[in-house]
């Protein structure tokens, strides 16, 4: 179980870019969320990915030598939802039904988690060196916390600008 959750049910044998993969599909279902339940949906299930990914992961690598493991991708589903919980927050904060979820705020928390994921700014890339399961997890969801912010500020300059 640890490993079909770690693997997020087989989209981290997917080649080439599993990690790619993996945020494309947490962005389709991130807006399934989102329609189903608007962001507290979404929010709760970052939270069980989170958790259940810090589970999954440190049950299965355990004694491996490597942690990080191309084929583990629960930490790109929970960083991508998390990215996608900026925009879903704002559209229900301003009262926007369930059913819209505008095109632009996922593709940009999409395009903005997979460049902060694979750059590793910062904070990212310092969680990234970490040998162990909770360092898998971790720079996943800076990435995430990083493409919500960007994606929120990239929303401002747009509406600013042109709105």
């Amino acid at each position: 179980m640890q490993a079909c959750l770690a693997t997020w049910f087989g989209v981290g044998h997917l080649r080439p870019a599993p990690g790619t993969w993996a945020s494309a599909l947490a962005v389709l279902l991130g807006v399934i969320l989102h329609r189903l339940g608007h962001f507290p949906a979404l929010a709760l299930a970052t939270g069980a990915a989170v958790a259940l990914g810090l589970w999954a992961i440190s049950g299965w690598t355990a004694g491996m030598a490597d942690k990080d493991r191309s084929e583990i991708v629960i930490d790109e589903i929970a960083g991508q939802w998390l990215a996608l919980c900026f925009p879903s927050a704002g559209f229900w904060l301003m009262g926007l039904p369930a059913d819209r979820f505008p095109y632009p705020g996922w593709v940009a928390a999409f395009v903005f988690f997979r460049l902060f994921d694979i750059w590793k700014p910062w904070l990212v890339g310092r969680a990234d060196r970490r040998t162990d399961a909770a360092g898998v997890m971790l720079d996943d969801l800076w990435a995430g916390l990083f493409a919500g912010v960007a994606t929120m500020i990239a929303a401002g300059i747009s509406h600013g600008v042109m709105g």
